[in-house]
Formats: structure tokens, sequence, C-alpha cells
């Protein structure tokens, strides 16, 4: 068979990234967070549906810390998968549960999908959300110096993405953002290599270029602040999705800064995520002790 990538023939290449066939009940487990989040919307406080920019799907719910919490709470950004191309903010209101309860507050983030948007514009408006955390975190009473971010497969992405993004040029404007505005982040299940992704059958949809996916590869991009970098991953998820956190740990490392891969065993691309549900998971516990909490 031709390889298309690596040692991967297309076939192999296409079986490497398709989650919902690798975990058969992974539509159960999306119907389950969308229920799970409904629920959690009403029964705890929410500021939902604020507007961050222009377009309409550029929108982000916010759970505060919860009342009587000493001082300013440090913030947590999360920001959901897809493949860029489904899924809503609606779906992931239930990690909340993980920081939230723990005196942090919890931001879940909203941004158009591919191809309403294309991957840059996309990436746009995931920045357009931090900067405006940033602004207005003290109208919910969140710390604008503790902010972090966290995103799920596409969503890991994007963690990264917001990593490598130079603040005060992307503000544009006076007083500048800061290049440190995140404090650290967390990849879960994240993609940081554009390439394999442009190669097989997800490219139907995405319609990425060379180009576009080498200026969105995080993998050839630099950090751009000196924000602790964590990437999480399940041991199910196979070769492909180990290979792109341990080669981004890699490169980043070489900027100095400091990155931690973490294989969480007996997980898959949907269980880990499912974690966030619960403070005392593994996950939720590695992202709060980034967080200092």
């Amino acid at each position: 068979m031709t390889k298309v990538f690596g040692d991967y023939d297309q076939a192999g290449l296409d079986g490497e990234y398709d989650n919902r066939t690798k975990v058969p009940e992974s539509m159960d487990m999306l119907q389950s967070f969308a229920a799970q989040s409904a629920e959690l919307r009403d029964v705890m406080p929410a500021q939902l549906g604020v507007s961050f920019g222009p377009d309409g799907e550029e929108v982000l719910d916010i759970f505060p810390a919860p009342a009587g919490t000493a001082g300013p709470a440090p913030i947590q950004v999360f920001i959901h998968g897809g493949y860029w191309k489904m899924m809503t903010k609606d779906e992931f209101s239930y990690v909340a549960r993980a920081f939230t309860p723990r005196g942090c507050a919890t931001v879940v983030v909203n941004y158009g999908l591919i191809p309403a948007v294309d991957m840059d514009e996309l990436v746009r408006q995931c920045r357009a959300a931090m900067a405006w955390t940033y602004r207005n975190a003290d109208t919910f009473g969140g710390d604008r110096e503790r902010i972090f971010v966290s995103g799920h497969s596409a969503g890991g992405h994007l963690v990264a993405m917001m990593m490598a993004t130079d603040w005060p040029e992307f503000d544009g404007r006076s007083p500048t953002l800061p290049n440190n505005l995140i404090k650290g982040g967390c990849g879960i299940s994240g993609l940081y290599d554009l390439e394999p992704i442009r190669l097989c059958f997800l490219n139907d949809d995405l319609k990425l270029s060379q180009a576009a996916a080498d200026r969105n590869s995080p993998l050839q991009l630099t950090p751009g602040g000196p924000g602790r970098l964590l990437l999480t991953l399940g041991g199910d998820e196979g070769p492909e999705y180990l290979r792109q956190s341990e080669d981004l740990a890699a490169a980043w490392r070489r900027h100095g800064i400091d990155v931690e891969v973490v294989v969480l065993d007996g997980q898959n691309h949907f269980t880990i995520v499912e974690q966030l549900g619960d403070p005392a998971a593994e996950l939720s516990r590695l992202i709060l002790e980034q967080m200092g909490q």
C-alpha cells in the first residue's frame, strides 16, 4: 500500500483519527455529556451566552466561583472539541463540576465551526474569547492574573494555539494584553500537527490547504509566553495521538517551556474528558494542581 504519512497508508491513517469507530459507545457518551451539562446549567449559577465578538457563535458561558470564595478566583477556560466542525459549548458545561466547587471560575467557550468559518477565523475567535476573559475577569469575580486554559481533542489543538499567541500583537491596542496572559494550559487528547489531518478523511470537510495546516500547527509555532503546558491523553487512544503530544512536548521544550506528557491508563478519547465531571478524577486533579487549587 502507498504510504501517505509516516508509515501509514490511507486506511491506516484514517483509522488512527476515526475516534467514533474506535469507541463504539461514543455517541451515547456525547449524549450523556449534553444531558449532564443541561442539568448543571439548571442548578449552578451562571452567566450564559455572553457575547465576546460580532459573530453570533462568539459566545461563552461563565460559572463564577461559589459565593464566599475569598478574593478574585483563578479562571479555567475550557475549549470544546469536535474536529473543528461539530459540537458546541452546550455539551460541555459539565466540566464546571471539576473546577467551580474548588473555588475557580469556569469559562466555557463557543466558536464558529468549519465550514461556516475557516481554521484561521476559528482560531481568531478563540483568541478573542481569551482576550475578553482577561479584560472582563473582574465582572465575574475572576483573577485576570491567574487564567488557565484546557481543551479536548480539537480543543487541545486550540489550547496550544492560544499558548502560541503573541498577545500584544493580537491586541493591537493600548493597553496591550500581556505576553503571559495564560499561566498554564492542558491539552486533552490534542492535535498539534495538522499535516496528518490534512491528509486523512477529515479534510474532506475541513478543506485545509498545506499553508493553512502549517500556520495552524502548534508543532511549527513558537510559544508566546512562559506558561506551563500539560499534555494528557488516554492510554487506549492509539500511537498517533501519543506521537502528537510527544512531538509537541519535544519541540516546545527546546523553547524553554515546561511541558509534561501524562498518559492516563485505561482511558479512551471520550472517557478521558468525561473525568472533568468529577473534581476527584485524575485529570481534574492534574489541572487543579496546575492552578494551585
